[in-house]
Order: structure tokens, then sequence, then C-alpha cells
């Protein structure tokens, strides 16, 4: 199985059902030798999410810790009409910006083409990075589009290692959904990143739930972007799509394009 030497997608005790600090992580992330982690609470539209002031505060953070790069990021929660719920003011300090559809977060979408629409929106707004867990039954996405969308914004496509965890009874319509997402995303070069959606510490680079996709879909080192820090900081540094301003989630009207 390929090694991943970056994960993108990790939780502290700040998101509110994680069970680890940021020291415990970085910790752990070095005994595994990773070379980067990206911290991505979730945003505030989680019920359970802090509050936006401390997104704003991340940047007293080490940009290293134990040798292990930290990227300071957000989960942030794609709301409907493809809000996120940080404004402008916040993104604008991350390093790094995961979002995705999430449970209890207020987006009263209906339909896979609602979903669609608002996670299209929401790419195009430029603040994404990476697009986190795309392939979930609970709300469906038209795959084709998603990946259309996401080479066109330079957005990374995440496959979200926690989501096959047996525990979450992960579907076999999930599962073929991301073998055609993998196909997908290869055919169009959208870069991939294997993650642990970790919420507790131990969990920090694990991704062997997603051996058995990696031996379905014949993937190559070259597939994957997070299999060294270098090519996810050259990556999402050397983006040059325009970003446009974001409204918090409580606030529907300040919409600018920001040169």
């Amino acid at each position: 199985m390929i090694e991943i030497k970056a994960d993108l997608h990790t939780h502290t005790v700040h998101s509110g059902h994680a069970y680890s600090t940021l020291d415990e992580i970085a910790r752990e992330a070095s005994k595994k030798g990773l070379e980067l982690i990206a911290i991505t609470d979730h945003g505030p539209a989680m019920p359970d999410g802090p509050h936006e002031y401390y997104f704003g505060n991340l940047c007293i953070l080490p940009e290293e810790l134990y040798g292990v790069k930290i990227l300071k990021g957000v989960e942030a929660n794609i709301l409907k009409g493809g809000k996120l719920d940080l404004s402008s003011e916040y993104l604008n300090k991350l390093d790094f910006v995961a979002a995705g559809i999430h449970d209890k977060t207020g987006h009263n979408l209906k339909d896979k083409v609602e979903y669609t629409e608002a996670v299209i929106k929401a790419v195009e707004r430029g603040y994404i990075d990476m697009l986190s867990h795309p392939v979930n039954s609970n709300f469906p996405l038209d795959l084709g589009e998603i990946v259309e969308a996401c080479k066109n914004n330079e957005v990374i496509l995440e496959i979200n290692a926690s989501s096959y965890n047996p525990a979450k009874n992960f579907s076999r319509a999930d599962r073929m959904a991301t073998v055609k997402l993998i196909n997908l995303a290869r055919k169009n070069n959208v870069p991939l990143a294997f993650n642990s959606d970790a919420h507790f510490c131990k969990q920090v680079g694990n991704i062997s739930y997603l051996k058995g996709i990696f031996r379905e879909t014949y993937l190559q080192p070259e597939d994957v972007i997070n299999t060294s820090a270098d090519k996810v900081i050259s990556y999402i540094y050397n983006r040059t799509v325009n970003q446009i301003s974001m409204p918090s989630f409580n606030d529907s009207n300040q919409v600018l394009i920001k040169a």
C-alpha cells in the first residue's frame, strides 16, 4: 500500500467530538514518520464546533512541532448556496481550507442536485484547498460535475479512511462511488489525498482501511498528492484561482471578487 507522509485531515479536542490535543497529534505524527499534518477542526456551524475566534488565533501556533510541519486549517461546512461557515476575514488567515457537507449544520438541502450545486458554488469561490469526504450516501453528489469543478479550481479531492471504518457501515454503493471518483480524478488529473480524518491521536496517518481501494484501483504514488509534504505545500501555495469574499454563514450579504 502507498505510504502517506502528510495527513491533511485531523481533529483536536476543539472539534468537540474529538479526543486529542494538537500536541498529542503532532507527537504521534512524529512517531509515525509523518512530515506534515493539517489541523482541520470543524467550522462553527457544527453543533459542537469552535467559535470563529479560534481560527483567527491559530496564527500563534508554531509552524513545526516535533519535526512535523503544521498547517493551520479548518474543515469548513458547506451550507446552502455554497457558503462556508467562516468569513473571508478568517479564511484568509489559514494555511489550509478543507470543506465538506456535514449533518446538523443547517444546510436544509434536499437532493443530489442541490448538494452538487452547493458544493460547486463553494469550490468556485476559490477558498477551498481540499474537498473532504465527497463520497457519502447521506449527501449524494454528481461525481462527474464535482471532479470537473475541482479540476477547474485546483481543488484536491479527499479519499477519507475514517469513512471505511467497519464501525461506520460504509455501504457497497459508497465503495463503488469511491472507485468511480478515483478513476475520474486520475482521468482529469485532479490530485487525490488519502487522509485519516483522525479524531484521536492514534489514528493520525492511519489509512489502513483503504487497502482494498488501493488494490482495486491500482493506484500509483504519483496519483496521491500527500506522499510528501513538499508536494502538498507546492500545490496549495501555487493555486492560481481567484478567491471570492466569503460571507459568514449567518451573513448573506458581502460576496465580492477579490483580485
